[in-house]
This record gives C-alpha cells, structure tokens and sequence, in this order.
C-alpha cells in the first residue's frame, strides 16, 4: 500500500523513523521490500534524479508497482529524492509519487523559500507531500557536491522562519552528517544540541537525515579483500544514534551509500570465488537475501521494524 510520507511521519513522530532507501534496479526493490516484511517495518522508497536517468524512468515505477502485487502487506511511500523544480513538477503529475523533495538548498535562503513555496503549492494540490532542505551536508551524491569546509549547519531560527513560509510538509537539516561513501575523517557524529534547537523552534514538523549510511567497516574490508580499493577508515553515522535522533523528532533516515556497499561485496566475493561463473542470476539471489538482511538489521535500529501492522491501521483511518 502506497502511502504519503505525511501519513508515515504522523504515526512516527518522536518514537522511531523511517528507513528511506535508494533504489536503482529489480534485485535492490527485492531485497528491500522482503527486508521491510521480514522485520514488519514501513519504509520509503527513495528515486533520484540518477536513478530515473539510469533506465527509462517507466521501468522503475513498473518494478514497484509489481513489488507492491508481490507484497501487498507491504506499507510504504515513493519519494523524489533531491529534486530540482522541474523533476518535482514532473514526479508531481505522473501520479505515482507520493513525495517529492525539493532541494533548493545550495540557493540563497529567499530563493530557496521561494522555489520550495511554489513546488509544495503543486504538490499539495496534488496530494503529494514536500520535504524541503536547509543548510549544506558535505560529500558528494550524484550530480551534487560540497566541500567539508562549505558544509553549513541548519540554524534553528532560519529552520522556523523557513517551514512558516513554505508550508512544507517535512525538513531536511544539515545536523552532521554527510553525503557519499568518503565520509567523516575524524571523530565526527551527529550534532544533538543542534538537533534539540531545531525541534524547539519547529515542534512536530518531521525533521529528515540526509548521508545517514555508517559506512559498516566490515563491508569495506571484504569488498578490498576482493579486489576493491575503497578508502580506509571511510565513516558514517554510528546506526545507534538512529533511534535517539528519531526520538527529538527526525521522522526519516536516507540510507543508500550501505546498500551500494552491500551490492559491491556481494558481487566481488561472488565472481572472485566463482571465477568461471557467468550467469548475473546466482549473485543477484544472493544480493536479494544480503540486502534483506541489511534492511532488517537498519528497520531495527530505527525502530520502525514491527510498526507495520500499527502503520497501516493509522494510514486507511487517515
């Protein structure tokens, strides 16, 4: 069942968050959606700009529509994730995307309320929800690149100021984390007391993570061992800050940097193993019930895993 995000953070706000996540081909929507019902967990799925430019743009929305048939206890929404304004229009009318998310964020605070202000009056007239950004995460996802030193925290004030005059449904916040696989050199974590500042000027609007993937150590590891070279001593976001942040108000945690992981080390380990093999079908099963395993370990500690049945209560009395 396709629900909004909206309908999603209500049931969840200040008690767990929803996993969002990247998908990009058939064997990432497998995975994901038998994860989800493994641990009985809602969740997002999240669609960037690169991923509806990696085949036509139909396939995608045509595997989820057929996952859905496969998994109809399945409770979830469909997300744009970091739309430019044209990219939302167009999610907005094809009807099949129950969220969309500007990101204006890199443009000066007044165009950044004015783009997201027009993108959440289409949308709303819609039925679709809008999560907005404020402030600058650091990294590198796709066609989108910052600086560490250019990173910008959300300033709770802005944060209040800018919710007021878009009317957006859901905030993206700048609060530590960081984009891509390359994350945090030192010590770095997520910025609570900001996080608490955020939550005090804007109580009850759900507040998103962007770059939340931890980057687990192991995977790196494997996937060198294979014949990788990924940078050592890569880090994310420690997963058991999840729930913590989840219960100042963060309703939705962006996961795709570990699911890439997940896909390289299963494919090195299978083909270095295998070298005679061939056939793409043996690895993407083990892909599919790798990739279920992560979902559910990442549902728990969010904890969204078990709320499916309480979820979809909540959402068709909505």
């Amino acid at each position: 069942m396709i629900v909004t995000t909206k309908q999603l953070f209500a049931h969840a706000y200040g008690k767990y968050a929803l996993g969002a996540y990247n998908i990009n081909n058939l064997e990432q929507i497998m995975g994901l959606f038998k994860g989800a019902i493994d641990s009985k967990a809602p969740f997002i799925i999240q669609i960037s700009k690169g991923a509806r430019g990696y085949t036509d743009k139909r396939m995608l929305e045509g595997i989820i529509r057929a996952a859905e048939e496969v998994f109809p206890e399945a409770v979830f929404a469909v997300h744009l994730d970091h739309g430019d304004e044209k990219t939302c229009y167009e999610c907005i009318e094809s009807g099949f995307y129950s969220s969309v998310m500007i990101d204006a964020s890199h443009d000066p605070f007044e165009e950044n309320v004015a783009i997201t202000k027009r993108v959440v009056e289409a949308a709303h007239a819609r039925g679709v929800s809008v999560e907005a950004e404020l402030g600058m995460l650091g990294g590198v996802e796709e066609d989108i690149a910052v600086d560490e030193k250019n990173a910008l925290l959300t300033d709770p004030i802005e944060a209040k100021e800018f919710v007021a005059q878009t009317g957006c449904d859901s905030l993206a916040c700048a609060i530590g984390t960081s984009h891509g696989a390359y994350k945090f050199s030192g010590g770095q974590g997520l910025h609570f007391e900001r996080i608490k500042a955020i939550q005090a000027q804007i109580p009850g609007t759900p507040l998103v993570m962007h770059g939340s993937s931890s980057v687990p150590q192991d995977e790196v590891e494997r996937i060198n061992a294979a014949g990788g070279k990924l940078k050592e001593g890569a880090k994310g976001v420690d997963p058991n800050q999840y729930l913590p942040a989840a219960q100042l108000g963060v309703c939705k945690v962006n996961i795709d940097t570990d699911g890439r992981l997940v896909w390289t080390r299963v494919h090195r380990e299978f083909f270095q193993s295998k070298p005679e093999e061939f056939d793409l079908r043996p690895a993407g099963k083990v892909f599919m019930a790798e990739y279920a395993k992560f979902i559910v370990s990442r549902n728990e500690l969010l904890g969204s895993a078990g709320q499916l049945d309480s979820v979809r209560e909540f959402a068709t009395k909505k």
